[in-house]
């Protein structure tokens, strides 16, 4: 028979050899040296002590990757071009950088803190995410879709603000402004985007996309197409040789604006 002073000593050497298996792990996660652990908890970085096992967090994931495959269907990104994210709480769950969407799985969540300390998830997040972190910090941002549309990206090489070619355009909070062009992924960008985001949902990036947000992916992702949608009209009766399309009054389109905002079913 063994003791209680032997079994304690056992005991002992299996809680320290646990603690220093633990602090392994963690280092390795640190450097993403091992792909297969499991995520890290959240709690230490965001106080909300979620991860990827949680329901809300997996069924942001799962919108997120949706709605990113979407914008890949719809033809407003090409390839891993562009990025989409949500805000749950003080989590912010993005895209990771150069991943084909139609690869990600519910595992592959990517998630960071409003400081972009990243807690969840071993893929690096977007290469643009100072973008998407000034959007909430400095907006009521609830999700961000970020594409190189074609026609968008056009008009951004060609005008510092979308000609007011449909009222639709009072959907996004008035005229559509672009984004001075800075290196992606930098301050300087995001910066650039959060000016002419002023009283705005949408904007045009110069020589580089578009950006919408709201509050919802949803919301983002329908602002995200009618701004494309805009930009393509706007091309097209542009391109007629001899004849210059009608533009809408700054006072035409406050109007319509204002009618927007009661469009739809209540609540």
């Amino acid at each position: 028979m063994t003791d209680g002073r032997d079994g304690q000593d056992r005991q002992d050497r299996r809680d320290e050899a646990g603690r220093d298996t633990g602090d392994a792990h963690g280092e390795r996660h640190e450097r993403g040296d091992e792909r297969d652990d499991p995520p890290t908890e959240a709690a230490d970085v965001s106080g909300e002590g979620r991860d990827a096992r949680d329901p809300v967090i997996a069924a942001a994931w799962d919108e997120l990757v949706a709605t990113a495959r979407r914008t890949v269907a719809d033809g407003l990104v090409v390839g891993t071009s562009g990025n989409v994210s949500v805000r749950v709480g003080d989590t912010v769950l993005v895209t990771p950088t150069g991943v084909p969407y139609d690869r990600l799985t519910p595992s592959d969540a990517v998630g960071v803190d409003l400081d972009g300390r990243q807690f969840l998830g071993s893929l690096r997040p977007t290469s643009e995410l100072p973008m998407h972190l000034a959007v909430y910090r400095e907006t009521d941002a609830r999700a961000v879709v970020h594409t190189h549309a074609a026609h968008a990206t056009a008009v951004s090489t060609l005008v510092p603000e979308l000609p007011l070619i449909h009222y639709m355009a009072g959907a996004l909070g008035g005229p559509v402004r672009v984004a001075d062009y800075a290196t992606y992924g930098t301050p300087e960008l995001a910066a650039n985007v959060l000016r002419a985001l002023d009283g705005r949902t949408a904007c045009l990036m110069q020589n580089h996309g578009t950006l919408a947000h709201g509050t919802s992916l949803d919301q983002a992702y329908d602002r995200t197409a009618q701004l494309e949608w805009m930009c393509r009209v706007w091309l097209l009766s542009s391109s007629v040789p001899g004849l210059t399309p009608s533009l809408l009054s700054p006072a035409r389109l406050q109007e319509a604006g204002e009618r927007l905002r009661g469009y739809g079913q209540p609540g």
